[in-house]
């Protein structure tokens, strides 16, 4: 299937091929699942909470039927923000030993007002949105080598409407919640461009590829019970910006496709057609994000927070096996 033939509604088969989503018990991450069980994919949907990713699992068989024969929907539980869950959801996938692809999507969108730090001392969101899928991705890297895997990391727009740059990536001094969301996502983008560049130098056959939804909001989302369920006041308001607004599920339509579209090369920036809404498309990653010095501190400064080094040498050699 060639690029102008893609249709996010009818994704090519699927089956055999295995994904990992976290944060996939709501919003993206939740329709992302849906829309690879619909394929035939085995999913692996992971998040923090027992009860609502089995709320969610439920809800991918009951509204994809055809995915209780055709696919497996797998739940585990993993917390981004807490680097010994990291540790634990990926010695659990590597001992299944076939993946290919992960999507690290969760993250905190509604930021806290005041500063918070995590179990391991790490300011939340950074932790949860950056640092956590850099630790699992390291992680994993062997296992996806293997299948000759793929990496998605989730951007967003925000990095050009305002493009703070980390300097102090845990905002240790100058804490917002707008800044501490923004950091985080030129965090996110500017090492999945990073991770590019280095699986290339090292020989390594997974591609990382970086993926935005547009503007996508709960009230412009379908209604399902234990996943999305926005008050009338939030479907007004959303529905308000008809205009320039999506669905969550449309949203996860980039996420999915820089996921599987097999014509899709590493280093690459996907997101709607129209920026903030439409069709899965190629599009270009804020300055910012593209700044190799800038990746360079980040990628030191998230082997020095989580200790994980990623095995480059060790994942080059399975291709040779």
């Amino acid at each position: 299937m060639s690029r102008a033939e893609w249709n996010p509604r009818e994704l090519p088969d699927l089956a055999d091929r295995t994904y990992l989503v976290t944060g996939s018990n709501a919003g993206l991450g939740y329709f992302a699942s849906e829309q690879l069980a619909r394929a035939g994919a085995r999913v692996i949907m992971t998040g923090r909470n027992p009860n609502r990713l089995s709320a969610a699992r439920a809800a991918v068989y009951r509204r994809a039927p055809d995915a209780a024969l055709r696919a497996s929907v797998d739940t585990m539980i993993l917390d981004t923000s807490n680097f010994g869950s990291v540790r634990a959801a990926a010695a659990t996938v590597r001992s299944r030993k076939h993946l290919d692809g992960v999507l690290l999507n969760a993250g905190i969108v509604h930021t806290p007002k005041k500063r918070q730090t995590t179990l391991d001392g790490h300011e939340l969101v950074f932790a949860t949105n950056a640092l956590g899928h850099f630790a699992l991705a390291g992680e994993l890297l062997t296992t996806l080598a293997a299948s000759e895997g793929r990496l998605v990391w989730v951007g967003s727009m925000s990095t050009s409407l305002t493009p703070y740059d980390p300097v102090d990536p845990e905002l240790v001094d100058d804490y917002s919640a707008w800044r501490a969301y923004v950091q985080s996502k030129t965090a996110t983008t500017a090492l999945g461009l990073e991770a590019d560049r280095r699986l290339r130098e090292a020989g390594v056959p997974v591609t990382s590829v970086v993926a935005h939804p547009g503007y996508s909001t709960s009230g412009r989302t379908p209604g399902i019970i234990g996943v999305n369920e926005p008050s009338r006041l939030t479907r007004f308001v959303d529905n308000l910006q008809a205009a320039i607004a999506q669905s969550k599920e449309h949203g996860a339509w980039s996420l999915v496709r820089a996921l599987v579209d097999p014509s899709i090369e590493g280093g690459e920036f996907w997101g709607p057609r129209y920026i903030t809404h439409g069709e899965p498309r190629r599009a270009r990653a804020s300055r910012i994000t593209r700044d190799a010095q800038i990746a360079e501190r980040l990628w030191a400064a998230c082997e020095a927070a989580t200790g994980v080094r990623w095995p480059f040498d060790r994942a080059a050699r399975v291709r040779s096996r």
